[in-house]
């Protein structure tokens, strides 16, 4: 089952953040070129995307765990997007 909901996130006309959200959950943004990671990441940090379904190793091959492996409103769970949208909102 493949999850790709990204909890009704506004996208800019090109579509990066779903972009995004698409190369995490399939685990492409860990195995890219570094800034592609970096942009995932960064995109987590803001709230824009959460870790994938799955956890996958990334170039190096190092574990990335999914959203479901984290600990609820820690970084990348949906938990955490939430709290952080809001405050954006606030």
């Amino acid at each position: 089952m493949q999850d790709t909901d990204t909890m009704g996130v506004e996208f800019n006309e090109d579509g990066m953040v779903l972009d995004l959200q698409r190369l995490i959950d399939n685990g492409l943004a860990w195995r890219l070129e570094g800034s592609v990671g970096r942009a995932a990441m960064d995109a987590i940090r803001n709230g824009d995307c959460v870790l994938g379904p799955v956890g996958h190793r990334d170039y190096w091959g190092n574990y990335v765990p999914s959203r479901y492996e984290v600990e609820a409103g820690t970084l990348g769970s949906r938990e955490y997007q939430t709290k952080v949208r809001e405050e954006r909102v606030d």
